[in-house]
């Protein structure tokens, strides 16, 4: 049997009452069905890692505790593969709040030997990098302003994205238009002298 992790003791003790069972339970199924398993604290929650890759993972909150595989999304079982995709949770089995919220333990078991089969493999989890950034939209009292005011408008076009933001979410975020039209001044005085939104707050 692997060793287990004394800070992981500690985590399911401090755990609410509901949780600890569920949380002894599928740390049994790990070590049952993964003699070499390795626990860790990582994020301030259990992990068990096999070969050095994290395999699955649990947690507890409040009203309910979460388990879920690292390569859920490389799974056979289209529930795991489908609550990957979502990533709204750590968890690939929903809110559990008793061990009845567990599938069986026939079915944790295979699952925990498939996430070592992929391990086995060499298979990596390869995370989508996110498609490119949204494009900044510039109003068109915006670039109507700058268009009256040469220098302010050549200060713009040389921003970089980040600087060119806070201006526009600046003017935008206004609530009235003569708040909107006493910030579009005051901008396109600044940018005239060459100056960003927090000019005031940047180092000399």
């Amino acid at each position: 049997m692997a060793k287990k992790e004394k800070a992981i003791d500690a985590y399911i003790a401090k755990s609410a009452d509901f949780a600890k069972p569920i949380l002894l339970h599928i740390r049994e199924l790990v070590h049952k069905a993964c003699p070499d398993v390795e626990e860790k604290m990582k994020w301030s929650f259990p992990h068990f890692d096999y070969k050095g890759e994290m395999m699955c993972s649990m947690a507890a909150f409040k009203q309910h505790a979460v388990f879920g595989f690292w390569k859920a999304s490389l799974m056979k079982d289209p529930v795991l593969v489908e609550n990957a995709k979502s990533e709204v949770a750590m968890g690939h089995l929903g809110r559990l709040t008793s061990l009845k919220d567990l599938p069986s333990d026939k079915k944790i078991l295979a699952w925990i030997k498939e996430a070592m089969t992929l391990t086995d493999k060499g298979i990596k989890l390869v995370k989508t990098k996110p498609t490119e950034k949204k494009e900044l939209v510039v109003p068109d009292h915006f670039k109507k302003a700058l268009s009256k005011n040469k220098k302010a408008a050549a200060t713009f076009n040389k921003f970089p994205p980040s600087h060119k933001k806070e201006y526009v979410q600046w003017i935008t975020e206004a609530k009235t238009e003569e708040t909107r039209n006493s910030r579009m001044a005051t901008a396109l005085e600044w940018m005239a002298e060459g100056k960003t939104r927090l000019w005031k707050y940047e180092r000399k």
